[in-house]
């Protein structure tokens, strides 16, 4: 049985994906990935993650009604989530009232060392 911390990936574009497998590639996490909000409430139940990176458009169930979602469950509530988004963060003030340890990057600025940097603190907490 592996000890390894479990990051969820919940991101609809085959390239972040790929992207992402490129970032975690040599660390000891085990990824698990999920395209859409649904198969991201399946992925959650059976991994309970101990952290989620979260794309937020995502089709159907977007990345936001996730957000709420799982904060809304007891057991999922204290998983941290980093938000990688498009948008601008202006406009997950209200997530940020929900969860203060909401962490929000912006995709165009991601690099691998800020992204590992804020993944490595997070599971520390």
């Amino acid at each position: 049985m592996s000890m390894n911390k479990k990051i969820m990936i919940v991101e609809d574009e085959k390239a972040y994906h790929d992207l992402y497998r490129i970032i975690f590639e040599g660390k000891d996490y085990d990824i698990i990935y999920a395209y859409d909000g649904n198969e991201a409430m399946e992925r959650i139940e059976e991994s309970k993650p101990d952290l989620i990176i979260l794309d937020m458009l995502l089709d159907m169930v977007t990345g936001d009604t996730f957000f709420l979602h799982i904060k809304g469950i007891p057991e999922y509530a204290d998983i941290p989530v980093i938000i990688i988004s498009a948008f601008s963060k202006k406009q997950y003030k209200n997530l940020m009232k929900i969860d203060p340890s909401l962490v929000y990057m912006e995709k165009t600025y991601l690099t691998k060392e800020k992204l590992l940097e804020e993944v490595e603190s997070k599971l520390l907490e």
